[in-house]
């Protein structure tokens, strides 16, 4: 009997929290802990100049992609496949300057980031363009408008095996560095 009375006390304990709205969260507070994780921002990111160096390569330019993210805006160069890994340079600069004649090129936003991508706008074996950017104007395809970070993107020069575009952003602000096979990622974040 002692058993059975133990029992119905834990029963009527269980009950009792369960009203107090002590029980587990509902499914509402757990999908707001959930979208709440889902814009915590990275951290970490610096912006200091990042470069990744490579035998050169043959890779060619074939599109400028942009994206917007929770936390960050997005550039993609993508270089289709090339036969061996991508080189890159990415610094903030005071004034964009196209390679390599040392025209100064505007770029509109609060600061100017320098992205120089190893591969070129065109198909080194035929001359083919395979990017149709022009030097001094905005990127081809890119649009901006409703971005948080970015302000504007200029074509620089595709020089000796090296592409080489400016990225207005709204401050200098954090960004980081992605490389795959066939293409590059610059994430520049909204905030500090």
């Amino acid at each position: 009997m002692r058993k059975g009375r133990q029992t119905a006390a834990a029963a009527a304990v269980l009950v009792a929290v369960g009203s107090l709205g002590l029980a587990a969260p509902t499914a509402s507070a757990a999908g707001r802990t959930a979208a709440t994780a889902a814009t915590t921002c990275p951290t970490g990111w610096g912006s200091l100049p990042e470069h990744g160096t490579a035998d050169l390569a043959p890779h060619s330019l074939t599109d400028v992609r942009t994206g917007r993210h929770d936390c960050y805006d997005r550039i993609v160069f993508d270089v289709g496949s090339g036969t061996g890994p991508l080189s890159y340079s990415v610094a903030y600069v005071d004034v964009f300057r196209q390679d390599p004649s040392g025209t100064v090129i505007p770029v509109s936003g609060g600061a100017i980031l320098e992205i120089n991508v190893g591969a070129t706008a065109y198909d080194p074996e035929t001359g083919q363009t395979t990017y149709p950017g022009r030097p001094g104007k905005a990127l081809p395809g890119v649009d901006l408008t409703g971005y948080h970070t970015f302000r504007d993107t200029k074509f620089g020069s595709s020089f000796e095996g090296v592409t080489q575009v400016g990225l207005g952003v709204r401050a200098r602000l954090p960004f980081r560095v992605l490389t795959l096979p066939d293409r590059l990622v610059v994430d520049v974040a909204h905030t500090w």
